[in-house]
């Protein structure tokens, strides 16, 4: 066995890893179920893109998980706004006039 083939039994959270090339370096093995009509017109999709229909469905699969996948900002992000643009730039020379009197 050589090294490339060691590597890609190791396991991560018990998973088999699987190397499909450089892209996919810890790729988990799944199999999904397609009716054979959507099969069918993946592997035609496949073919007019010269791409396999595999990276076709990592491709679908990702833009899904990416799409619902919401992260929420907290509320208090933009709670201290000045209105200012230039504060970032300024600031050390804002800070040194906070304590003057006006």
């Amino acid at each position: 066995m050589n090294w490339d083939q060691k590597r890609a039994r190791q396991s991560i959270d018990g998973d088999r890893l699987a190397i499909y090339g450089y892209h996919m370096m810890a790729a988990i093995k799944t199999t999904v179920y397609l009716d054979a009509s959507v099969y069918r017109r993946l592997k035609v999709l496949a073919q007019e893109q010269g791409r396999t229909a595999a990276e076709l469905i990592r491709e679908a699969v990702a833009a899904y998980a990416d799409r619902q996948h919401t992260s929420q900002r907290p509320a208090s992000l933009g709670a201290g706004r000045s209105g200012r643009r230039d504060l970032s730039e300024r600031a050390e020379d804002l800070l040194i006039e906070m304590g003057r009197d006006r």
